[in-house]
């Protein structure tokens, strides 16, 4: 943990997309979760002024996580939702499987484990179509067999 504050003292005022995604990264890891949420909305809005679409849909699946963490579950669902299907709809494979994985953990902290699922193996379908890595991969295959366990497969 002390790395993390080392690191966020080390970003200090950086405004630049790349340093508020560490910083939202770090903030979330380190339990701040109002600071990780205004960090995420600035994100968001900077995105979105830099006009690449992509990058604001990726903005807005982080700033969601933040939302699950924050325990605002149905808000995350929503946004995540609309970014999966954002996602399909550009044939933005990688940010579908990631929009996808987390709104699979947010049905899995709703108890929603069917629908857990089905998002966590469409995920995996996702980021094997988009050619990831298998430390890519891990966590939806880890989240796969969690959410069978609950259903007791």
């Amino acid at each position: 943990m002390a790395a993390a504050e080392q690191r966020l003292t080390e970003l200090g005022s950086l405004r630049s997309l790349s340093a508020l995604n560490e910083k939202l990264s770090l903030l979330r890891l380190l339990g701040r979760l109002d600071e990780a949420w205004d960090i995420a909305n600035e994100a968001l809005r900077q995105a979105r002024f830099s006009g690449d679409r992509e990058q604001g849909l990726a903005a807005r699946i982080r700033r969601a996580q933040v939302q699950q963490y924050q325990g605002k579950l149905v808000p995350a669902l929503t946004d995540l939702t609309i970014c999966a299907e954002e996602a399909h709809g550009h044939e933005w494979t990688a940010l579908e499987a990631t929009a996808l994985h987390n709104r699979g953990r947010v049905l899995f902290d709703q108890r929603e484990y069917r629908e857990a699922l089905a998002d966590f193996k469409n995920a995996v379908v996702l980021w094997e179509k988009s050619g990831a890595s298998m430390d890519q991969l891990e966590s939806s295959l880890v989240a796969i067999g969690v959410a069978e366990a609950f259903l007791g497969k």
